[in-house]
């Protein structure tokens, strides 16, 4: 029991910095119509940021969340200001472009001599208040606890925030450009000014979510950051409901628990049915059923499990 306990701890923990992540493709896509192939950047990005001046660097935990943060919603600007006039398709591609540039910078960058960075990663990442926990004499379970209120307490904040924006001024021009740039071209609005602040506060939002997620897992790598795992953000979205911000926590708490818990299913088959499963192809029909989920909720369920509750102002 105490087994399953922590390791629904882990999955609520791991649930939450993704709910985040969620959120912030829901502010660029669900508000503002801008499709993005390579979000899992910025989720990169505030991992190695933090990781960088927090280990290498030695700033304080907090800061260095908070830079990894605000560097991600830098990162969304130069990454728009090329972009920004594009068509959907072309900029879909060239998000996907970016995000890969940028692990592939990673992957053959060393950070502090020939074992530090690269292929190799980063570990030995420190924990908030973990050695105060340890010094009080505090168990691996407690700190575990801890650290889920705190990614609760962060997503609860995410959340306010996305919930208040998509009701401002702001939100309503985001969707009238995500209907059709004529629109908010009509009204005098400049396009690119607001898709460069879409992709800005969509960046800062899922750069404090891999601030989190390394200072987590006290270790990351540049294989945690792939293609597959900017799809498993969109599986979300479309799951839950785009422009709908509860949607994303329903679609991420689904896909995570699927994603996670599918990982006793082996030991159940061999045990029933005396299958063995191999674990490459494994991992491949995880991703299957995910995918084959979304299709079935594209055919059936085009705006999500929570579509997004359209505002009519009375006449």
């Amino acid at each position: 029991m105490t087994g399953f306990v922590d390791f629904l701890v882990y999955l609520l923990t791991i649930a939450g910095i993704w709910a985040m992540l969620s959120l912030s493709l829901n502010v660029q896509f669900g508000l503002a119509g801008l499709v993005d192939l390579g979000h899992v950047a910025f989720f990169m990005l505030g991992a190695y940021v933090s990781t960088i001046l927090v280990v290498l660097n030695g700033w304080d935990i907090t800061f260095g969340i908070l830079a990894g943060g605000g560097a991600a919603a830098a990162f969304g600007v130069l990454m728009a200001l090329p972009t920004a006039r594009l068509q959907q398709d072309y900029w879909a591609i060239s998000t996907l472009a970016v995000a890969e540039i940028l692990r592939i910078f990673f992957l053959n960058t060393s950070l502090d001599g020939p074992n530090v960075g690269q292929a190799l990663g980063v570990s030995g990442i420190p924990r908030p208040l973990r050695d105060w926990f340890n010094a009080e004499g505090y168990s691996n379970a407690a700190y575990g606890w801890f650290y889920l209120g705190l990614v609760m307490a962060c997503l609860l904040a995410t959340l306010v925030f996305c919930i208040w924006l998509s009701r401002t001024p702001f939100a309503r021009t985001l969707k009238a450009l995500r209907e059709d740039d004529a629109v908010p071209l009509a009204l005098g609005k400049r396009v690119s000014f607001f898709r460069i602040r879409a992709m800005a506060i969509g960046g800062a939002i899922g750069g404090l979510a891999g601030g989190l997620f390394a200072h987590y897992n006290a270790f990351i790598e540049p294989e945690y950051f792939r293609p597959i795992e900017t799809f498993l953000i969109w599986a979300m979205v479309i799951l839950g409901g785009a422009g709908n911000m509860f949607g994303s926590l329903v679609g991420t708490f689904l896909v995570m628990a699927l994603y996670n818990s599918s990982r006793f299913v082996p030991g159940w088959l061999e045990n029933l049915f005396g299958w063995t499963i191999n674990g490459q192809v494994y991992g491949s029909l995880r991703l299957i059923v995910i995918g084959i989920i979304i299709i079935l909720v594209i055919l059936y369920l085009p705006n999500g499990l929570l579509p997004e509750r359209r505002r009519r102002s009375a006449p």
